[in-house]
């Protein structure tokens, strides 16, 4: 594209600017499952200290997800739970959370922003932190979901002679869960390209 907005200040936009400015945000939008298995890829090899490498550990995550049939959301939540790994350091799982926010439900969503809390329980005291951290959200109505996702699934995910489907296997599931989002505040704004 060579087209470009004319404005200096985001309040000097013009209807005209936002004509050329839609069309380009709608192709970013739609290549966001490339850009996501792309930084996914980037796990691959990043053992970090762990039996496995952080892509083995989404993958074998997602495998268990999708072996004990969970919905294709569910099963894209398990696989990109620990995406931000990278990225976050600090706050891993808010990457993931804020990747999956305008795609899956409420219940997923909190899931997966609330996962390294409760996967806490399997390790924090070895590290001088309370295990007991996520009872801070015992009255919360995804408590129970989370605990199940930690235990079924994130907790068990670090064998190095477990199966992993590859990447490939969850591709389509990917793209069909961000093929729209369910709540954006652009989502309006989408459906008219």
């Amino acid at each position: 594209m060579n087209a470009r907005a004319a404005f200096t200040r985001m309040d000097q936009s013009t209807r005209d600017d936002w004509a050329l400015i839609v069309p380009e945000a709608m192709k970013m939008a739609r290549s966001l499952p490339d850009r996501v298995l792309a930084h996914l890829r980037l796990l691959d090899g990043d053992f970090g200290g762990f039996p496995v490498d952080r892509l083995t550990h989404c993958l074998q995550t997602a495998t268990l997800a999708h072996r004990d049939g969970r919905d294709e959301e569910y099963v894209c939540c398990a696989l990109l739970h620990d995406i931000g790994d990278t990225l976050g350091s600090y706050n891993h799982p808010d990457i993931a959370a804020a990747i999956l926010k305008p795609f899956v439900s409420e219940a997923n969503h909190w899931m997966v922003q609330q996962h390294g809390i409760f996967q806490g329980y399997n390790f924090f005291h070895h590290i001088g932190l309370d295990r007991e951290m996520r009872e801070q959200f015992r009255s919360h109505p995804h408590f129970e979901r989370t605990a199940e996702f930690v235990a079924l699934y994130d907790n068990p995910a670090f064998d190095p002679a477990a199966e992993a489907l590859p990447l490939s296997f969850f591709e389509p599931m990917l793209r069909r869960l961000m093929a729209q989002p369910r709540q954006s505040v652009y989502k309006a704004a989408m459906a008219q390209d």
